[in-house]
């Protein structure tokens, strides 16, 4: 990894909370911050932010996509790692920022924010090689990693050997791992027969793993995938990673 953040454990770290997570899943956002507390970080919520400005370049708006960045740049003006509970909004922040500016003045002033960004399993793993130690019920789940985290960010192993670390934890592989939920943001409004398609074979590949729970770094995957299984009467449910991370390690079950 060449990213200058990685030579180094920091003391004080932003955290980028994500709209799905402040709207929706607002427990996915304080267990990743409790988790890097935990690790004796200071963690700095910056007011300001908002969105990461993805919806917005995905559907063609640039320039519109461009002002949110730089809003968002502007949000974390000190050289402290930004932390990310969402491949999706990492991955739009560390690749598609870059990208937006360009041959334009703000290049500079975006890469070097594109270089503090990470996705939060990879600080935990690859920054602070956290250990584990788990406190819950044996159970068994299967992980959904979502697309822009394991094409944009890289992210593929870092959750599994999180929970690889729990001792009563059976990890079962997806069979379906790589295919995409049917998500995408604006796809799911823009096709949903073809969205719907998707996240029915997603749901059928969790329920062959025989878990009670599917876990994902992405809320909004988890959103897609929890309505698919709610309309289908299973009885899987699916969590973000950082909420089940902190219920085991802290004794509060996890079954």
């Amino acid at each position: 990894m060449s990213d200058p953040a990685r030579l180094r454990r920091p003391e004080t770290v932003y955290f980028f909370g994500t709209c799905v997570i402040d709207l929706f899943y607002p427990g996915a956002g304080l267990a990743g911050m409790e988790l890097l507390k935990r690790q004796g970080l200071r963690v700095v919520f910056p007011p300001d932010q908002s969105c990461c400005g993805q919806p917005a370049r995905n559907s063609g708006y640039l320039d519109e996509a461009r002002a949110v960045a730089l809003r968002q740049i502007a949000a974390f003006p000190n050289d402290w790692p930004v932390v990310v509970p969402s491949g999706s909004c990492a991955g739009m922040m560390k690749t598609h920022y870059p990208d937006l500016f360009e041959g334009r003045p703000e290049y500079s002033k975006a890469k070097a924010f594109s270089a503090r960004v990470f996705e939060l399993t990879d600080f935990l793993v690859n920054v602070l090689d956290i250990k584990l130690e788990d406190k819950g019920e044996p159970v068994r789940v299967t992980w959904h990693g979502s697309c822009h985290s394991m094409r944009e960010m890289g992210v593929v192993d870092q959750p599994k050997s999180l929970l690889r670390q729990l001792s009563n934890v059976t990890l079962v592989e997806n069979p379906r791992e790589k295919e995409c939920c049917g998500f995408g943001g604006t796809f799911a409004v823009r096709q949903p027969e073809i969205s719907a398609a998707m996240v029915t074979d997603k749901v059928a590949a969790i329920e062959e793993t025989g878990t009670s729970q599917v876990l994902s770094g992405d809320c909004g995957c988890l959103m897609n995938i929890n309505g698919a299984l709610e309309k289908a009467g299973k009885a899987i449910h699916g969590r973000h990673i950082a909420e089940f991370l902190l219920e085991r390690t802290s004794g509060q079950g996890g079954k």
